[in-house]
């Protein structure tokens, strides 16, 4: 398969590698250098594209290939607020899209264990909820496309919770996301309920990029030759 690299940073080249090593071949990088003048026509030549620029430019990548008709994985955050937008048209052209806040296997079964939590939590009035992620000092948005994914799974199961704040909060309607940002942490997502007696905690820790890459390249593998708009709850319902 014949792969297009959008954005060429450290997640870029981890997602080279992973994908060389399963067969394919990059018939397209972009990074600083060519972000602004890459072509339809040199985005045409692959199977599938893999997005992951920044949020400044994402949604202009998106419809970049929309235009070329290639499929494309999505894993930048912090354009959420067009998502709905971005699906409208993926539709309307008939194009591919695959977007997730986090493409790591782990962490989608993490979102499955979260999910039954709060499940389980909802009416337990002597808890309350918070979270806490920890990423890099290079990512660009605040809280992570993954907490607030946890975020809105939490707040969808638990009746009085309506809102995620990013902060430290005693409102019980709103959830608090603390947000650090520390050396070169790939990634920690904690989800806590606390109460006056006890605590109960579920954590994911991601020890490098391998894992987020891994997933990327495997759903660009999952979407070629389909239409539509995709997660990786469609990839792993019927990988």
């Amino acid at each position: 398969m014949n792969i297009a690299l959008i954005g060429y940073g450290k997640m870029g080249k981890e997602i080279e590698q992973i994908a060389i090593s399963r067969g394919h071949s990059i018939t397209l990088k972009v990074d600083v250098t060519n972000a602004s003048s890459y072509t339809i026509e040199e985005l045409k030549k692959a199977d599938v594209a893999i997005e992951f620029s920044t949020p400044e430019s994402a949604i202009n990548n998106i419809y970049k290939c929309f235009e070329a008709d290639v499929p494309v994985v999505v894993g930048t955050t912090g354009w959420l607020h067009r998502l709905d937008e971005v699906k409208k048209a993926c539709t309307d052209k008939k194009q591919a899209l695959f977007y997730a806040s986090n493409y790591s296997i782990g962490v989608n079964l993490f979102f499955k264990l979260n999910e039954y939590l709060a499940k389980l939590m909802n009416g337990q009035a002597a808890y309350n909820v918070s979270m806490e992620e920890i990423h890099h000092v290079h990512k660009l948005d605040s809280p992570s496309g993954t907490a607030i994914s946890l975020a809105n799974q939490v707040i969808a199961n638990m009746e009085g919770k309506e809102k995620w704040v990013n902060a430290a909060t005693e409102n019980k309607a709103e959830l608090g996301i603390i947000s650090k940002r520390i050396d070169e942490v790939p990634g920690t997502h904690t989800v806590t309920y606390g109460s006056e007696v006890d605590e109960i905690s579920i954590t994911h820790i991601a020890h490098s990029r391998k894992g987020f890459a891994l997933g990327a390249v495997i759903a660009a593998e999952w979407v070629k030759g389909k239409k539509g708009v995709f997660g990786m709850g469609d990839l792993m319902n019927n990988y």
